[in-house]
């Protein structure tokens, strides 16, 4: 029924909203964009997701502020995928525990680091001396015990991973998919020129994106900064959620009203190095099954869409696990690049961009997420007409694990095999150190494995090193 996604910048150390008054301000814009005054004190639920922030209960400054401090509040700590939140609100709505429901997130990175750099220690946030109703923590298992050990624990280095061994997979050169990613993401670029509320946005031509520099610093091989998600932002966003009897009785205008058609998630968990394809993700191709079938289409079909944008890894797999196709970018912020990348609430914001988008077409609208490494996938579509016969809402987690191969990591990984993927980390611009997963010889398992030698590290980032036979000992990968 609303939706809201601020975009504010700040320019002197010290000014702006902190992070708990920025969602706040998201909420009230959400709910005044419902166009109906009397909507707020229905609220019976309020989800806050998250951040970086480490705020205790925001989800109880959004229901004083809206003038329902007796809402039942949640919050979920990153790892909760946002898809899931939506999920438990439609549910919460439909089962008639809410009338209305309101989801928030949003951070001020930007406006710290400011601060920071100058040396100014911002005031914490004022917040409500309560702890929410509930506190929702993800099931470990996001990364497996080696991958953190070796010290993958870094988004840029697996989804880097995930992005050669896509290359491998398809048989390019590396030639070939640097271009690939560099042009899909200079799309990406354009599209967020047209978009006025881009934190990063503007024009950026292939090869910019493609070549490290010292405004384009190399993180990890292939990715460049200006390749991944960008989180240092003053951003929030909030979605009102409501049953039909209640928006007819509290007069929310038609033209305000989507429905949500599919809603579908999977919450099973299966880190990188025991996927036994890391080029692919299976449960994404569940979930898109799952809503062509139930919407009587193909999701090629949705000419508006937002498909989370972390990495163009990300992206890449997202359109052939959903056959969307590679021709146009599958954005209409910019993506989370040059668009913004707030932690663990963008899935809000991309909802919040479609809905008005949607509204003013008429036509659908999609929107997908992701919650870790490719582990747990969102979906969501969203039309003005009710849906034909129903909502589907559902977690696909039992068909998702069963189409998703394993592979099995070695519990004392050692001994001669091949290098399944990789990537390379730097030292400024200079190669440093490969990170890999190994397939040990002889069914012996998956090993992670690294090796500190700028020799090494910079020849990887030339010459393919997938499939190279190699030696792993004690966590230390020996190329043969």
């Amino acid at each position: 029924m609303g939706v809201a996604a601020l975009n504010r910048r700040a320019s002197e150390p010290g000014e702006g909203l902190n992070t708990l008054e920025l969602i706040v301000q998201a909420a009230l814009h959400a709910v005044s964009d419902c166009g109906a005054p009397g909507l707020a004190r229905r609220v019976g639920c309020v989800y806050a997701a998250a951040g970086l922030t480490k705020l205790k209960n925001p989800a109880q400054a959004v229901a004083t502020a809206l003038g329902a401090p007796s809402a039942y509040t949640v919050l979920a700590v990153p790892g909760i995928a946002q898809q899931s939140m939506i999920n438990a609100a439609l549910t919460a709505i439909r089962s008639g525990q809410c009338d209305a429901v309101v989801l928030c997130g949003g951070e001020t990175r930007q406006r710290d680091d400011i601060a920071r750099r100058a040396g100014i220690e911002l005031a914490p946030p004022d917040e409500p001396d309560s702890e929410p109703d509930e506190t929702w923590k993800p099931d470990p298992g996001f990364m497996a015990r080696p991958e953190v050990d070796a010290g993958l624990v870094y988004p840029a280095r697996q989804y880097s991973m995930i992005d050669n061994a896509r290359r491998f997979a398809n048989g390019w050169t590396m030639d070939e998919h640097r271009d690939d990613i560099a042009r899909l993401w200079s799309h990406f670029s354009a599209v967020s020129a047209d978009n006025p509320d881009a934190a990063f946005g503007g024009y950026r031509t292939a090869r910019d994106l493609r070549e490290p520099s010292a405004d384009n610093r190399p993180l990890a091989f292939p990715y460049n900064k200006w390749l991944v998600s960008q989180w240092s932002v003053d951003q929030a966003s909030a979605l009102v959620f409501a049953s039909v009897e209640v928006a007819k009785a509290c007069n929310v205008p038609r033209d305000r009203w989507l429905y949500p058609i599919v809603a579908l998630e999977s919450s099973h968990v299966l880190s990188l190095s025991q996927r036994l394809e890391m080029h692919r993700w299976p449960a994404m191709g569940v979930l898109g099954a799952e809503a062509s079938n139930h919407l009587g289409h193909p999701l090629e079909e949705i000419v508006l869409r937002e498909v989370y944008s972390c990495f163009p890894a990300a992206v890449r797999i997202q359109q052939a696990e959903l056959r969307l196709g590679n021709g146009v970018a599958p954005t209409i912020s910019g993506g989370m690049t040059f668009a913004g990348g707030p932690l663990n609430n963008f899935v809000f914001h991309a909802t919040a961009m479609i809905a008005k988008r949607v509204r003013v077409v008429g036509a659908s609208g999609l929107v997908t997420s992701v919650s870790g490494l490719l582990t747990k996938p969102g979906l969501s579509v969203y039309q003005p007409r009710p849906p034909r016969p129903h909502t589907l809402i559902a977690d696909l987690a039992a068909p998702s694990a069963a189409a998703t191969p394993e592979a099995r990591l070695a519990a004392r990984p050692a001994g001669s095999g091949r290098v399944a993927t990789y990537t390379v980390t730097y030292d400024g611009l200079a190669p440093s150190t490969v990170y890999a997963v190994v397939d040990l010889d002889n069914d012996a398992g998956r090993a992670i494995a690294t090796v500190s030698d700028p020799v090494v590290a910079a020849e990887a980032t030339r010459s393919e090193l997938i499939g190279t036979p190699c030696h792993v000992e004690d966590g230390r990968l020996c190329i043969a």
